[in-house]
């Protein structure tokens, strides 16, 4: 399907599509990755033609004519209908700057096939002996047929013969040129062949990394919701401590009111103990003083011993609300480490998928 005498003249890389020939809407992908989308031009047919090859068939043929229209239908696809091979192509790029390029391409070849074919119509018109007569222009060289079998009668001057022989040799030239130029885009297709396939294995081996990271990544996660079912534990926990500090001022509180109360009682002993010899001048006085002084002390040591009680629950609960505080530090640290952990593998994760 490529001849010597065709020239690339531009060349792409981009993910071929042509149209469901049943549905006329959906895409059928015509290879698994992106093949080379190149421009050619016939300098002797004086055509531009399309064409991406996959292995070793023509994934896309397409003559450009001027009557084609290639259309833009989102940032990084475009797509040309093809009347002669009664399909539309796609072509998705890999970003928006190929699509341009490939578009402005396609208007520049557009408008030469455009004036080629003009070119050729005016050709003909000179040539043409019965448009001469006609045109009463100048009057035409001497005329010498030839028919080819099974074609109509041509007509060409001696002149022509002349800018055909100049053509023949412009020719010769190209031909030689375009092998050499056919030879070199042949080896840079072996070398793009080369380099897709080791894409494709490190592709491959990437993919078996993100399994990996994948796998490790739901470990973490489940590592870190049994965290945060421990933390709302000690979370609640933490509640009944606020209560149990609650009690705690309570008991303090009551304690200040023991001692203030037992200071009283000290004081009101020794005012009785003063004034115990020059206000006992009775026996009955000083029994009934006697029996006051014993219940004052017997309260006094009961509300000793309730301080001393009070005292031990308040160091308990203290040292309780301590082992508590510790073991929340010790798992919001765990927390971090493993929180930090996942950050750098999500962000590995998101490397990973733009490369």
């Amino acid at each position: 399907f490529l001849s010597c005498r065709e020239q690339p003249i531009f060349s792409t890389r981009a993910h071929v599509f042509q149209i469901d020939p049943a549905t006329k809407r959906n895409w059928i992908p015509a290879s698994k990755h992106a093949l080379t989308v190149s421009y050619f031009y016939d300098a002797t047919r004086n055509v531009y033609r399309i064409i991406s090859v996959g292995g070793t068939k023509a994934i896309i043929n397409s003559t450009i004519t001027p009557n084609m229209t290639f259309t833009k239908t989102s940032q990084k696809f475009g797509q040309w209908a093809d009347s002669r091979a009664n399909t539309v192509y796609g072509l998705g790029f890999a970003s928006e700057q190929h699509l341009s390029q490939f578009a402005e391409k396609f208007q520049e070849v557009k408008e030469a096939a455009r004036l080629a074919r003009e070119k050729s119509q005016d050709k003909t018109e000179l040539t043409n002996p019965a448009l001469n007569i006609t045109s009463h222009q100048v009057l035409p060289s001497p005329i010498i047929s030839s028919n080819g079998p099974g074609e109509d009668k041509l007509f060409r001057s001696q002149s022509a013969d002349v800018e055909i022989t100049t053509e023949k040799e412009r020719l010769k030239k190209m031909l030689s040129e375009g092998s050499v130029s056919e030879v070199q885009w042949e080896a840079e297709f072996f070398s793009l062949q080369d380099n897709n396939n080791k894409l494709v294995a490190a592709l491959h081996e990437a993919n078996a990394n993100v399994d990996q990271w994948k796998k490790q990544l739901t470990a973490y996660q489940e590592e870190t919701e049994t965290l945060r079912q421990r933390v709302a534990e000690l979370e609640s926990q933490g509640a009944h401590d606020s209560s149990s500090e609650n009690n705690k001022e309570e008991l303090s509180q009551t304690l200040e009111e023991l001692e203030l109360l037992i200071k009283a009682k000290d004081e009101e002993i020794q005012m009785l103990k003063s004034q115990k010899c020059g206000r006992w001048e009775a026996e009955g006085e000083r029994e009934e003083t006697l029996q006051k002084l014993q219940e004052l002390e017997a309260r006094n040591a009961e509300l000793e011993q309730r301080l001393h009680l009070a005292e031990q629950s308040l160091a308990e609960t203290l040292a309780e609300r301590e082992k508590m505080h510790n073991e929340v530090t010790k798992v919001a640290e765990i927390m971090d480490v493993k929180i930090f952990e996942l950050s750098e593998l999500r962000q590995g994760l998101a490397k990973l998928v733009e490369s």
